[in-house]
């Protein structure tokens, strides 16, 4: 005997064989069951990881690099009233919401796949990570968001150069003080969750590792590293992307 009849069957280097196709739910109308069993597929994750990466840089771009920043009151009121705050509009009220929700359901594929196989333990530290920097993201981009929607929505008056610099330093401590940490132990999770389970190659989880690293450590320095993250979601999803179609 060379195990127990209770162990799991080891898992292929390639990652988890795709299963039999979802048996249809009686009373549930097949399309439905097939549309769900579409958003599960691996593709899924890859897509999702995809534009979250798109939205999220262009999101911390436009609202990183906005011309309100380090403006004084006659400035604000100019920039206002010309239209120079579409890139905070655009960036923290529709891009940066939308790449949470993409990043959510990048997670939600990506556990839908490992499935029994996973690590609790960092399925856990995986899945809540995950979710609190979603969380933090989302109150980063509500308050960088504010100013736009008092003055463009609710016909306030433009905020003063103190309110924007109190809102310049709340948001850089959300998303890099907080938002960055998380992201970081996500990153160290799912590469352990990678590794153990065999969905990534060895030298693949390693770099996952590094980059998580990375944003623990070099953010202190260098606030533009939190962009490692889309880079490395990106890398992860064109992966699983081209081994599904190397099966295929």
């Amino acid at each position: 005997m060379t195990g127990r009849a209770d162990e799991p069957a080891p898992m292929p280097a390639g990652g988890p064989e795709p299963g039999p196709a979802t048996p249809a739910t009686p009373g549930v109308p097949a399309i439905i069951t097939d549309a769900g069993r579409q958003m599960r597929a691996p593709w899924a994750a890859s897509i999702a990881g995809l534009l979250f990466s798109v939205l999220f840089t262009t999101a911390f771009v436009l609202v990183r690099s906005q011309p309100m920043l380090g403006a004084t009151d006659a400035e604000l009121v100019w920039q206002f009233a010309t239209g120079q705050d579409i890139g905070a509009l655009i960036g923290g009220l529709y891009l940066g919401p939308f790449a949470g929700i993409m990043f959510l359901w990048f997670i939600a594929v990506i556990r839908d796949q490992i499935g029994e196989r996973e690590d609790r333990f960092f399925a856990t530290v995986f899945f809540g990570s995950g979710l609190l920097f979603v969380a933090v993201l989302f109150v980063t981009m509500a308050v960088t968001s504010w100013p736009v929607v008092a003055v463009r929505y609710m016909e306030q008056v433009a905020p003063s150069a103190r309110e924007m610099e109190l809102t310049r330093a709340l948001s850089y401590t959300l998303i890099f003080g907080f938002a960055t940490r998380a992201a970081a132990v996500f990153l160290i999770a799912m590469s352990t969750i990678g590794l153990k389970s065999g969905v990534f190659p060895r030298w693949f989880a390693q770099a996952g590792y590094v980059v998580g690293a990375a944003l623990l450590l070099v953010v202190a320095f260098w606030d533009w590293i939190i962009l490692v993250l889309p880079v490395w979601i990106a890398l992860v999803s064109l992966y699983i992307l081209r081994r599904e179609r190397s099966r295929r």
